[in-house]
């Protein structure tokens, strides 16, 4: 993909950007106070959703184009640059007639892989920035997917925001961190900026600081956080909104990391030859283990025993993450690690299996 740089985009203030404003624009006095405490702090893009997706019928589902007004409005009073999510061509065509200065494209949307070509096809010829949230499951295809779309229609001032992922299950989070999979996009895609959106991923005020703080800590370009004149009476997401008063004492929380200078690099560098030699062994070892799950199967092979044996896999796991414990490992780290290694040692042993059945 061609991507700008950061520094391409009109609204760019800085190092890092921030993004801030109510989950939705719901009545001229809360956008415009809002946008007011906003600029006195400093930001420089408001944002306020105009349409809302939301999961059933009957909700409060955006103001619409009304609202628009009151955006241009705060463009003209504050000086702020302003967005707003779009989700088809209409609302497209609607944010640019009214002078919106990014568009973000929310994670219902981004999901679909026809409602993007749309959008695409909407924003063709068009130089805006253009912000994808991450689908709403964990598919790192789907999200680079969407954003290829946009890119393959000339957009080339685009940033991903990481918003986490749903889950099935308890969860302190409204959505997933997930944090390895923002990680591997900017393994992939080093030129994009990645913002976060720790108001929808953690869904409770208190948990935006520290989301936030993380997102920094993983050198993220910037933040989207939900700001509200009066949360408790939002109309969308009032438990994720902050007051004015709260964002301020948040943002001044906030710790911006740097890059490391020559002295720091050559110290760094040390510790990752160390690590690197943990690599080479930890190879090794892995390697002698599959050597042995190999022999395993060729035993199993000969006798016609099953590959899969759940109650030793299951004892497996539950020692290791005890052991993994009083190493200072935590359980969610030891099971992701060896349900891998498990995985892989039952594919070389149903190979065994196979070249048996096929005579070989």
């Amino acid at each position: 993909m061609t991507i700008k740089p950061i520094d391409h985009f009109k609204i760019y203030t800085g190092h890092k950007i921030m993004i801030a404003g109510p989950c939705s624009a719901e009545n001229e006095r809360q956008v415009m106070e809002t946008a007011r405490s906003l600029s006195e702090a400093g930001v420089k893009i408001f944002r306020a959703g105009i349409w809302k997706p939301r999961t059933k019928p009957g909700c409060f589902e955006g103001i619409g184009i009304p609202g628009l007004a009151w955006l241009q409005q705060v463009k003209k009073e504050t000086g702020m640059a302003v967005t707003t999510e779009v989700a088809n061509p209409h609302h497209v065509e609607e944010a640019l007639k009214a002078g919106i200065d990014l568009l973000w494209i929310g994670a219902r949307t981004t999901v679909n892989p026809f409602a993007m070509q749309d959008i695409a096809n909407a924003l063709r010829g068009v130089d805006i920035p253009v912000l994808v949230k991450n689908p709403i499951n964990p598919d790192l295809e789907l999200w680079i997917g969407a954003m290829e779309r946009l890119n393959k229609a000339g957009i080339t001032k685009m940033a991903a925001i990481h918003r986490g992922f749903s889950t099935y299950g308890e969860s302190i989070y409204r959505n997933e961190p997930q944090w390895q999979i923002p990680i591997e996009l900017r393994r992939r895609l080093p030129e994009l900026p990645i913002l976060c959106d720790p108001s929808h991923m953690g869904g409770r005020s208190e948990l935006v600081y520290s989301l936030a703080q993380t997102a920094l800590d993983l050198d993220a370009d910037g933040l989207m956080i939900e700001v509200h004149i009066n949360p408790s009476c939002a109309l969308s997401d009032a438990s994720q909104q902050l007051t004015p008063a709260s964002f301020n004492q948040m943002v001044e929380r906030l710790i911006t990391r740097r890059e490391p200078d020559a002295a720091e690099f050559v110290n760094l560098e040390m510790y990752r030859k160390r690590i690197d030699d943990c690599d080479s062994r930890l190879m090794e070892i892995l390697a002698e283990r599959m050597d042995i799950a190999r022999e395993i199967g060729i035993f199993k092979k000969s006798h016609n025993l099953t590959v899969l044996q759940s109650e030793r896999y299951s004892d497996i796991i539950d020692t290791l993450e005890n052991k993994g414990l009083e190493l200072g490992i935590t359980p969610q780290c030891i099971r992701n690690i060896f349900e891998s290694i498990h995985t892989e040692s039952i594919r070389h042993q149903l190979e065994l299996i196979k070249d048996k059945q096929s005579g070989n």
